[in-house]
């Protein structure tokens, strides 16, 4: 056991000892958040909102098999770092939030929620939390706000997470919307993040990670936030796509690069998305279904032509005179015989 998080459960030693409890213990960080884990799919999610600019540096925090961490109001960041280890340690959330809050001098003004692996969710709304501040907790899920407009926030939060379709990412989103539409921040807002994690850890982090979002400033954070939601739809696709490639299954491939393509016009990936569509046909042999993709990703930026040609020296297409030739097409000559 990490020797800071051991005396630190045993109550030797408090959450935000040192400079990090003076810096944020001033300024309330006003938020409305989710934590949820989906029974289903067992997926750990975190999502906020704040007139705070860069909220997703310190409030969600979240680990693939291990759980999801809130910590808002008169913010003390170290709940999250401090929240996922014990509850990597074996702790449930209740038991790790309980450890965190008994040693916490200034709990009166912290908001933290946790969720563990197992769907387990505990949440603190300290006593001097501005108001309108408070939580509901719910079946694998909490939502939490402070310095709302008015009391109803974290409500209509836990009801648009209960009656929403969709994966884990959806829901969140259509809690923080809810949020929103509630009153939110008596301040306005600024910016938003979601993260959500695999239930089962992979060894890799990057993979584990299907969505990690921030919207530093905006005018409407949650309406980019839910824009980037459907970008990285659109990645994860082309990416499963690619997967089915290197697996030799084209027809499979073209499935995943339909529906990536069909989530987001082709400006929205600056022609990326058709550009490798076209490559991987193209390498495959299939130029005649290549070209309608590659004259796409042109339409967008010319350069797309340029790349193309040095493909054939990363072994992405067979041949340089192949390249030229799809390359002359692009920008509209005509292909040598």
């Amino acid at each position: 056991m990490h020797r800071f998080v051991l005396l630190l459960a045993l109550g030797v030693i408090a959450p935000g000892a040192g400079s990090a409890q003076q810096l944020t213990s001033r300024r309330p960080v006003a938020t409305y958040s989710i934590v949820a884990r989906d029974a289903e799919t067992g997926e750990i999610g975190v999502a906020v909102q704040s007139h705070w600019f860069s909220v997703g540096a310190i409030v969600p925090w979240a680990e693939a098999g291990v759980g999801a961490v809130a910590t808002q109001s008169f913010v003390e960041p170290s709940y999250g770092p401090l929240g996922l280890e014990l509850m990597r340690m074996g702790r449930g959330a209740p038991d790790a939030l309980r450890a965190l809050v008994s040693t916490d001098a200034n709990e009166s003004v912290r908001q933290v929620a946790m969720v563990d692996a197992d769907g387990a969710v505990a949440v603190h709304t300290g006593s001097r939390a501005i108001q309108a501040a408070g939580h509901h907790l719910g079946d694998g899920y909490s939502t939490q706000a402070n310095m709302m407009e008015n009391a109803t926030v974290w409500d209509a939060m836990a009801r648009a997470y209960e009656s929403s379709d969709g994966d884990l990412a959806e829901r969140l989103l259509s809690a923080l919307e809810a949020a929103q539409e509630a009153g939110g921040d008596i301040r306005g807002r600024q910016s938003a993040a979601l993260i959500v994690v695999s239930g089962e850890p992979t060894g890799t982090p990057w993979i584990d990670r299907r969505f990690d979002l921030r919207i530093e400033d905006h005018p409407t954070p949650v309406a980019e936030l839910r824009r980037l939601v459907t970008l990285q739809r659109a990645y994860l696709k082309l990416n499963e796509g690619d997967e089915w490639v290197t697996r030799g299954e084209l027809e499979r491939a073209m499935e995943a690069y339909s529906v990536a393509m069909g989530l987001v016009p082709d400006e929205a990936t600056n022609g990326e998305a058709p550009f490798w569509v076209g490559v991987t046909l193209a390498a495959s042999g299939r130029t005649p279904e290549a070209l309608p993709y590659l004259h796409r990703a042109y339409a967008q930026d010319p350069n797309w032509a340029e790349l193309l040609v040095r493909l054939p020296a990363a072994d992405l297409l067979p041949s340089a005179q192949l390249a030229e030739e799809l390359a002359e097409t692009m920008r509209g000559g005509s292909p040598r015989d």
